[in-house]
């Protein structure tokens, strides 16, 4: 019954009853409120009648708090600053200063765009959780457009269905490649070099409907290349081009981690972009903040 009571008290109650509280006056309570003395009489009275007891009285110098008005004192404190907590922190949340994040990606975050990226949200908002999953991009936007993943960064700029796309940034192409490999001679490397090379590629990402952008790009080089998929994630591929198993393709993100028993070289002319995948349907304040970094250091990035 209690809890159908304070659920019927009006804010605008509880602060003129602590105003007149503090000020032991009506009049004084209006005038710092800016509302008329006889607004707070009344909104007292209503207050009273809805507890069933008086909370002051009243006198020819003002008003006092009843012992009655003394309890409800201490419950009216606390439901406002209550109140005022619950505010800020949903305030706190739109304004993307906490919440979460779940985040899919496709490889390591060691290096590049999506590192420097990430470093700077922490920076500014280190009171948003972040999560990362790991995985392909066919699951992610299959996640995003369900409301499952806030957003993704994926290889490629092709369209999704249920999903934003918004074209990031570019990396070169690079063959990784064992250290005493043919290749690893050359400087630069092209197609025609690669022509009849063993590339090495994760099975869940073979074939064109898995929209994985690096196996696609293999399979449209031709030159008789020939794709070996493995069982295994991003991070297995390396060790097995160190074994000289084969050869990877990889971004220069990767690249740019030095790897033992590797040699990295760049494909003429070869590069690879990258987007966010998010829906229009997701509310999430963070989300909005951290789409807006990244727009804004994809456009610093290709103003260099």
């Amino acid at each position: 019954m209690m809890a159908n009571l304070y659920a019927s008290v009006e804010l605008r109650h509880l602060r003129y009853f602590i105003s007149a509280a503090e000020h032991g006056s009506f009049r004084k309570a209006g005038a710092a409120l800016g509302v008329r003395e006889s607004s707070i009489s009344r909104r007292i009275r209503d207050l009273e009648d809805q507890i069933g007891a008086s909370l002051f009285q009243r006198h020819n110098g003002g008003v006092r708090l009843t012992f009655a008005g003394q309890r409800f004192h201490r419950r009216a404190e606390e439901m406002l600053r209550h109140m005022r907590d619950s505010a800020d922190d949903v305030a706190a949340i739109g304004r993307a200063e906490c919440g979460r994040i779940t985040v899919g990606i496709l490889s390591s975050l060691a290096a590049g765009f999506l590192a420097d990226m990430f470093r700077t949200y922490d920076r500014h908002h280190d009171g948003v959780d972040i999560d990362f999953i790991e995985g392909e991009a066919i699951g992610h936007a299959t996640a995003v457009a369900r409301l499952d993943l806030d957003v993704a960064f994926v290889a490629g700029e092709r369209a999704w269905p249920g999903c934003e796309v918004t074209p990031l940034w570019r990396e070169r192409l690079f063959v990784a490649l064992p250290e005493h490999h043919r290749l690893a001679v050359q400087s630069d490397l092209d197609w025609t070099a690669l022509a009849g090379e063993c590339f090495l590629i994760r099975r869940a990402a073979a074939g064109f409907e898995a929209g994985d952008a690096l196996v696609c790009r293999l399979i449209d080089a031709g030159h008789g290349i020939r794709l070996q998929p493995q069982g295994v994630g991003h991070d297995s591929l390396l060790p097995l081009v160190a074994m000289e198993r084969g050869l990877a393709l990889v971004c220069q993100a990767t690249a740019s981690i030095p790897f033992p028993g590797i040699a990295y070289r760049p494909i003429v002319g070869e590069s690879l972009s990258f987007c966010a995948l998010w829906s229009a349907k997701n509310e999430n304040p963070a989300l909005r903040r951290l789409l807006s970094m990244a727009r804004s250091l994809a456009h610093c990035c290709r103003s260099l």
